[in-house]
């Protein structure tokens, strides 16, 4: 038997795709549009150290991994975001994960009650969300509550505004900046802002920062950390997760890091013990030397910033395209989602994934509507020249979508 908390969970984004895209022939040649999963090459650093530490692989490596990772990490995340000296304890505030969405799944499972104050729990997610966290709230017995982050509130779930009833029963929140899908950069007074509410509420903020280091030129996207230090907030109530994957183009490494309150490490550390996969030895020690260099990082934005300024070339000026601030998905208005996946598909051999699949209808906030419903999500991580007759093809959609643009911009 299925247990009944998750008899509320939809089919997963992309079997729902295959449902919908499998019964016809794609038009053409088929361009991957749909997922993110980064195509540019690997560094070489990655593939010297995997070799070089090779034997590894013959130990159980330790959950907390090593010293020189958790090292690493501290010392990216003091420069990256301009930390005081000390603010990281990389002995105490920093865990190895096999990829973020294991850590963003556990720390749910380790710190979110299934009741407080007397009441069942919430947790409170971005709406269009990635999936793993609806799936964390039911997996401990809390309510997710689906907040629109909409073109309305410049594509961010506003927490702020919540009811008093509603941000006292609160106790996990996961946020996502650069957001997954639209593309949006909350700033540094923003984030401060949810640390210090997550600090007067008394629950648990879990910042995910997995796009962090993909976004055009101008200053990088602030950082959770960096906000709650520069608010003055404690970091007892701070989680930030990131990984490899996007920043090195090593989705299939699955080595990621979360970072945080020492109490909230330690209680993740030790459900992890029990139940968590361990990051194998080579694995950390490609990590700690990836994180420690920033020449391949930039190299990887400058592939980026070619297909940002593609994507203005050929969707700019027209209906539903609003440039991203960070990442690499595009967040466009259609008439109808899945209509115009099926469209691009079955005319073009495209592949994008309708926004619907990736939203939730909650019926407190815009008439319970699903907010993904009007939307695709294109990812552009395929090289220009073939990304090019695919954004081609999805100018054609815009330009004959019939609703009028939304005023607010990401």
């Amino acid at each position: 038997m299925i247990p009944r908390r998750f008899s509320d969970l939809p089919e997963y984004a992309f079997p729902r795709l295959r449902a919908l895209l499998e019964r016809y022939p794609a038009g053409s040649e088929t361009i991957a549009m749909s997922i993110g999963e980064p195509r540019h090459p690997m560094p070489a650093l990655l593939h010297e150290t995997l070799a070089a530490h090779g034997e590894g692989y013959a130990k159980y490596p330790p959950i907390d991994g090593t010293p020189g990772f958790r090292e690493a990490i501290g010392g990216w995340l003091t420069r990256r975001f301009a930390l005081p000296t000390g603010t990281i304890d990389p002995d105490r505030m920093i865990l190895p994960l096999n990829g973020t969405r294991e850590g963003l799944f556990m720390a749910a499972m380790a710190l979110c009650p299934a009741e407080k104050n007397g009441k069942r729990a919430a947790v409170l997610i971005p709406n269009p969300f990635y999936q793993c966290y609806a799936a964390a709230a039911l997996a401990v017995g809390a309510e997710p509550i689906f907040v629109p982050a909409t073109a309305e509130n410049g594509w961010l779930p506003d927490y702020t505004s919540l009811p008093e009833d509603l941000l006292a029963r609160t106790a996990f929140a996961y946020y996502c900046s650069p957001s997954n899908p639209q593309g949006a950069v909350a700033s540094r007074e923003q984030l401060g802002r949810l640390a210090a509410l997550a600090e007067n509420y008394d629950f648990t903020i879990a910042f995910d920062e997995c796009y962090s280091e993909i976004y055009p030129d101008g200053p990088p996207p602030p950082g959770g950390l960096e906000a709650a230090v520069a608010e003055g907030v404690s970091l007892d109530n701070v989680l930030v997760f990131n990984s490899l994957s996007k920043r090195s183009n090593a989705p299939g490494l699955r080595s990621g890091f979360v970072a945080g309150g020492p109490a909230l490490i330690t209680a993740m550390n030790r459900l992890r013990s029990y139940a968590g996969a361990p990051s194998p030895l080579p694995v950390l020690h490609a990590a700690e030397a990836l994180w420690r260099d920033e020449t391949h990082v930039e190299a990887n934005r400058t592939l980026y910033r070619e297909k940002y300024a593609l994507a203005d070339e050929i969707l700019g000026g027209l209906h539903g395209y609003i440039a991203p601030r960070g990442g690499f998905f595009l967040w466009l208005e259609v008439d109808d989602g899945e209509a115009a996946t099926l469209r691009l598909w079955r005319e073009h051999g495209v592949r994008v994934l309708p926004g619907a699949y990736l939203g939730r209808g909650d019926p407190r906030f815009i008439d319970g509507m699903n907010p993904g419903t009007r939307f695709i999500r294109v990812a552009l991580v395929e090289p220009p020249e073939t990304l090019r007759p695919g954004l081609d093809a999805i100018a054609g959609i815009l330009r004959t979508t019939t609703n009028s643009p939304s005023e607010a911009t990401a």
